[in-house]
């Protein structure tokens, strides 16, 4: 018996957001087998109350595992993750690498210290991100705001149509339209969606802000468990919960990344 990863990397999102995160793993590991998973089915997490995301975490997760025997798991979902990474690891037997708003960083970035956690509903809301937020940013004033429409709209961009500017710009108001919001200077994108529209955001801006997100610190830490240990190149594929025809227009979009197969999960969703 071998301590060799016996499998690919494995992605798994509501939807296409965790693109974000495998593109920084690309950058770092290009020949990494990865099978990005996206749970159609039950897109958005972000709407959707906490134990209904538990459970379809928890049903894909162990389906995945069961299935493919991954290496490791990249959840790369801050929705998913906030609910469900501190039950998820004891039971999966690989490592199961979480995306986490990034506090930290964008709160020894900030000058004014006045920060921006822009995410969706059900992440903002979380403990976990008060946690963060006391623990790494105690000295700064931590605005959120969450935006289902963002997703969307990140969604719709991959897909080959275009932003309404609207959308980005409505996102940044609900953050600077609160009390001090005219000192905040860096905007946590805690949302996997959210770094596809970065130069939407960036446009939409009333002033220069900085937008933090965790992909790089994500992609270093798979770097890091593999260590030594990475399993063979092999080509990539993206498997859905739903149904596959509306998956068409993203074709070229998972090539650029490797993802050189597009299938149905057998079974389908998570719970």
């Amino acid at each position: 018996m071998t301590d060799r990863p016996a499998g690919p990397v494995v992605l798994l999102d509501s939807g296409v957001g965790g693109l974000s995160v495998l593109a920084a793993i690309r950058r770092r590991l290009p020949d990494l087998p990865c099978v990005y998973c996206a749970d159609t089915a039950g897109f958005p997490y972000g709407t959707k109350g906490e134990a209904e995301v538990s459970a379809r975490v928890a049903g894909l997760v162990g389906r995945l595992s069961e299935r493919i025997r991954p290496a490791l798991v990249v959840i790369a979902c801050n929705t998913a993750s906030t609910i469900a990474l501190g039950w998820l690891r004891p039971v999966i037997a690989c490592p199961v690498v979480g995306t986490v708003p990034a506090i930290k960083p964008a709160a020894a970035r900030s000058r004014t210290r006045v920060i921006g956690v822009l995410g969706t509903e059900a992440t903002i809301r979380q403990p976990y991100v008060d946690a963060l937020a006391r623990d790494h940013a105690a000295d700064c004033r931590v605005l959120r705001f969450g935006s289902s429409a963002l997703v969307a709209a990140a969604e719709a961009k991959l897909r080959g149509e275009p932003v309404d500017p609207a959308v980005p710009a409505a996102a940044l108001a609900g953050l600077l339209d609160q009390p001090d919001g005219e000192r905040l200077d860096t905007v946590v994108l805690a949302c996997t969606h959210f770094p596809l529209l970065a130069a939407e955001l960036a446009a939409a801006a009333p002033r220069a802000l900085a937008f933090v997100d965790g992909a790089e610190g994500i992609a270093r830490r798979v770097e890091a468990l593999l260590g030594d240990r990475r399993p063979p190149p092999a080509p990539g594929r993206f498997l859905a919960t739903g149904p596959l025809a509306p998956l068409a227009p993203l074709a070229p979009a998972l090539q650029e990344l490797g993802l050189v197969t597009i299938a149905q999960l057998e079974g389908g969703g998570g719970a």
